[in-house]
C-alpha cells in the first residue's frame, strides 16, 4: 500500500517560479539582464492571470471576453454609446468580417442593435442597449472588486508611484510599436 494518496485526474503543469526561468534563461543565453527578465516575466504572468480572473468574470455573466471588448468600446465612445461597424473594427483591431459575425451575435444576445443611421440610409450603426450597458457596469463592479483586492497590500504612494512606472513602460512600446495595439489574428 502507498503512503502517497491517490490523484484523480492529469495534475496542471507547475509552472517554475521566476527565479527558476530566469536562471534557466541565465543559463541558455548568458548576456541576459536579470533584473529586467524579472521585470518583463512578471508583467507577462501578471497580464495572463489577470486575463484568465477577467474572463472568468465577464463569463459568470454570460459575456464572452470579446463581447466585453464591444461593449466597453461603445462605452469608451460616450453617450449616446454607438459606432459604426467600420469604426468598431478599426478600435478593435479586427477585420469587418469579424466585426460583423461579432456585431451579429451580439445582437442576438440584446446587448447591441444595430439600425440604419436616420441620416445615412446607407450607413449602419451598433448602439449599446440597456442590457449591454447593465451587463458593462456589472462587470466594472466585478473588476474594480478584484483590483482594489489585487492592489491592497500597496500605499496610496506606491499605487500611483506604480501606475507611472507603468505608464513610461507603455509609451515605450507605443513610440517604438506604434501599430501594436490591434491584433495580430482575429480572435474570434
Amino acid at each position: 500500500m502507498s503512503d502517497t494518496p491517490e490523484q484523480s485526474g492529469p495534475q496542471p503543469l507547475q509552472e517554475p517560479s521566476l527565479d527558476e526561468q530566469i536562471a534557466a534563461y541565465q543559463r541558455e543565453y548568458r548576456d541576459l539582464d536579470p533584473q529586467v527578465e524579472k521585470v518583463v516575466s512578471a508583467l507577462g504572468r501578471l497580464n495572463r492571470r489577470m486575463n484568465v480572473a477577467y474572463g472568468r468574470q465577464v463569463a459568470d455573466l454570460g459575456i464572452s471576453n470579446a463581447e466585453w471588448e464591444v461593449l466597453k468600446t461603445l462605452v469608451l465612445a460616450g453617450a449616446p454609446y454607438r459606432l459604426g461597424p467600420g469604426e468598431l473594427a478599426k478600435r478593435l483591431g479586427l477585420t469587418p468580417a469579424a466585426m460583423t459575425h461579432r456585431i451579429d451575435r451580439m445582437a442576438g444576445e440584446g446587448l447591441v442593435t444595430r439600425d440604419r443611421d436616420e441620416n445615412n440610409r446607407v450607413r449602419v450603426i451598433v448602439e449599446l442597449t440597456d442590457e449591454g450597458r447593465s451587463k458593462w457596469l456589472e462587470a466594472m463592479r466585478m473588476a474594480t472588486d478584484f483590483e482594489e483586492e489585487l492592489l491592497q497590500d500597496l500605499s496610496s504612494e506606491e499605487r500611483g508611484l506604480l501606475g507611472e512606472m507603468l505608464i513610461r513602460l507603455l509609451r515605450r512600446v507605443e513610440h517604438t510599436q506604434p501599430d501594436a495595439g490591434g491584433r495580430l489574428t482575429d480572435l474570434d
